[in-house]
């Protein structure tokens, strides 16, 4: 295990403005701290993030000094509603819940061969506990679609869960998502499954699927209205964030080949409602080409300006959606995955952040900003057009080794879940760009998901996915105040 924190020369390259606290899970959280200004370059220090990572003598997460974690979920336990907790669970997102406690909303990232993680336990002889009109795509001949979102009402205070629960049911691969301003949770099927697709011989469907769902951060156990939001597109999602002013929703797809999108709703906050899909392009470089495998197409730190592309056609049942936006313009990306909202302490205006899993020379990834027109979503944007940026690209897998789910936390630093091949990290990135690790998976080489900070900012919730682990972890993250 390397817990050697990194020296300046294999330090990414600084953030070319100054973060801090952002808003978290849109639950009103404050900044934990005012930051003050930081004008010296990195410097490796030995006391950079939280200190050198312990060994866990139970073998499933690594910390730094003054840190615990506790499991406060796994596959298989009975849940609240008799359900069992599924497995693979993904990214997350945390609202305020009643009395003080924190509502958890939970992706489960399952298509119908993983019957060991699903939430109905043997011969899935629990599924009849719930009626069939909750389920999206309740399966066919037997298979059942065991993906959807679970929910749990947790106590920062006590550390103790009070409530769990399945939220939705009946949707296959939920991968990422993230939480509207409104009080609920997008969650997004990282598939282009159809009803007519056939596993072997056998039809397992009864469903299209590639949707958005949206989940009610509710605290009251029961199942969501299994609603597709097809107006936002059907593809291979990932990931979603909301500019709260507007309602616009972004999006992220997780293709070699994917293309970054907005839904500009009808009805800000209502996205059943309907509105468009547009696809977002490099103005006066049609169809560019982000991934800088070949050829570093896009600089690191360089700012486009953008452009939106309307989209017809959005349902897409030829799973083509990709290959028609970048051939009407829009810029291609390797494998967007998550993406969060953070709000800056520099008064720079709040931007999108989202993470390419396999973009850069090597292939380890890249994080992207992209900061909204003030007139996002309207005929304004034409001469005040938002603004992309590379903002890291690290090509060395010693700092991040594919970045997946990340966040930004309560005290300004950007927190990353890794998804490579060997040991996994919880990565931190200072917001002059200094890289320190915040746990190590010594459990396996899972990869980390669903990172996210309670509303009162005491607690990260992470998951470590195959092995079906949900861990809420606590310690002096105030530290960082003055870090």
């Amino acid at each position: 295990m390397n817990t050697t924190l990194p020296t300046p020369e294999t330090t990414r390259r600084q953030f070319l403005q100054s973060a801090a606290a952002v808003t978290l899970g849109f639950g009103g959280l404050q900044s934990l701290f005012a930051r003050g200004a930081m004008a010296t370059p990195m410097s490796g220090d030995i006391g950079l993030g939280f200190g050198a990572l312990r060994a866990d003598p139970n073998k499933i997460l690594d910390l730094p000094e003054g840190f615990r974690y506790q499991v406060i979920s796994q596959i298989g336990q009975t849940m609240s509603d008799g359900l069992l907790v599924p497995g693979l669970p993904d990214a997350m997102g945390t609202f305020e819940g009643p009395d003080g406690t924190t509502i958890i909303v939970r992706n489960h990232e399952l298509d119908p061969s993983k019957k060991n993680g699903s939430p109905y336990g043997e011969g899935q002889r629990l599924a009849g506990r719930l009626p069939r009109a909750k389920f999206y795509d309740a399966g066919f001949g037997g298979y059942h679609s065991y993906g959807g979102t679970t929910t749990i009402v947790y106590d920062t205070r006590t550390g103790t869960v009070e409530k769990e629960f399945l939220s939705l049911a009946g949707t296959i691969r939920n991968c990422a998502g993230g939480p509207t301003p409104w009080g609920s949770w997008i969650t997004c099927e990282e598939t282009a499954e159809r009803a007519s697709d056939r596993h072997g011989e056998n039809r397992v469907f009864e469903r299209d699927h590639g949707y958005n769902f949206e989940v009610p951060a509710s605290a009251t156990p029961g199942l969501a209205d299994p609603v597709p939001l097809r107006a936002m597109g059907r593809f291979m999602h990932e990931a979603v964030c909301v500019h709260p002013d507007t309602g616009i929703v972004y999006q992220t797809e997780d293709r070699h080949d994917g293309l970054v999108y907005r839904f500009v709703p009808n009805t800000p906050g209502k996205l059943r409602d309907g509105g468009k899909l547009q696809a977002l392009s490099i103005k006066g470089k049609l169809s560019l080409d982000t991934r800088n495998w070949q050829k570093q197409k896009v600089a690191i730190g360089e700012r486009l300006e953008v452009e939106w592309i309307d989209m017809d056609n959005v349902e897409s049942p030829d799973d083509d959606l990709r290959k028609r936006g970048f051939a009407k313009g829009a810029a291609r990306f390797a494998r967007g995955e998550g993406m969060w909202w953070g709000a800056l302490a520099d008064g720079s205006p709040a931007s999108a952040y989202f993470a390419c899993t396999s973009g850069g020379r090597i292939n380890k990834g890249q994080i992207w900003r992209y900061t909204p027109s003030a007139a996002e979503g309207t005929d304004g944007e034409a001469k005040e057009p938002g603004v992309l940026e590379l903002f890291i690209e690290p090509n060395d897998a010693g700092l991040v080794d594919n970045a997946d789910n990340i966040t930004v936390s309560p005290f300004g630093d950007l927190v990353i879940c890794e998804d490579g091949a060997d040991e996994q990290f919880l990565v931190g990135v200072t917001p002059e760009g200094r890289i320190y690790k915040i746990g190590r998976n010594a459990r396996s080489t899972s990869e980390f998901a669903g990172a996210c900070f309670s509303p009162d900012g005491t607690t990260m919730f992470v998951n470590i996915q195959t092995a079906g682990l949900t861990l809420a972890i606590t310690g002096p993250w105030e530290s960082r105040r003055t870090g």
